[in-house]
């Protein structure tokens, strides 16, 4: 049986690169793909969590006391959320900034495959 695995695991991982570089050619695309996808979901987050905030704020004006407490946790919380998504965001510019890192859609690198 210890052979069996180890005769698995060796073709297994010869044939790892040939089916790899069978896919290569979609990598590209696949990469582009899901940074739209990645950039179209980043303003419906940032909107939810301004929506979020608002919505807190809005229960704190218009329910009694008892319930201020959970409706401040709730801006609270709307406020964190905006404040870390706009650090990322902002860190990951300014990285990409000082590293030289052009700011596309697309990937700055693409895998040199020799055809």
């Amino acid at each position: 049986m210890k052979i069996m695995k180890k005769l698995a695991l060796t073709v297994g991982a010869l044939a790892l690169p040939l089916v790899s570089f069978a896919a290569l050619g979609n990598v590209d695309q696949l990469v582009t793909d899901i940074g739209n996808i990645v950039n179209k979901i980043i303003p419906i987050l940032f909107a939810l969590a301004l929506l979020v905030f608002f919505w807190g704020l809005v229960r704190y004006i218009f329910t009694g006391p008892e319930k201020k407490a959970e409706a401040r946790s709730l801006m609270i919380w709307g406020v964190v959320i905006l404040f870390v998504m706009a650090s990322v965001w902002g860190l990951v510019h300014f990285l990409g900034a000082a590293l030289g890192v052009e700011q596309t859609s697309a990937p700055a690198v693409k895998p040199l495959i020799p055809r």
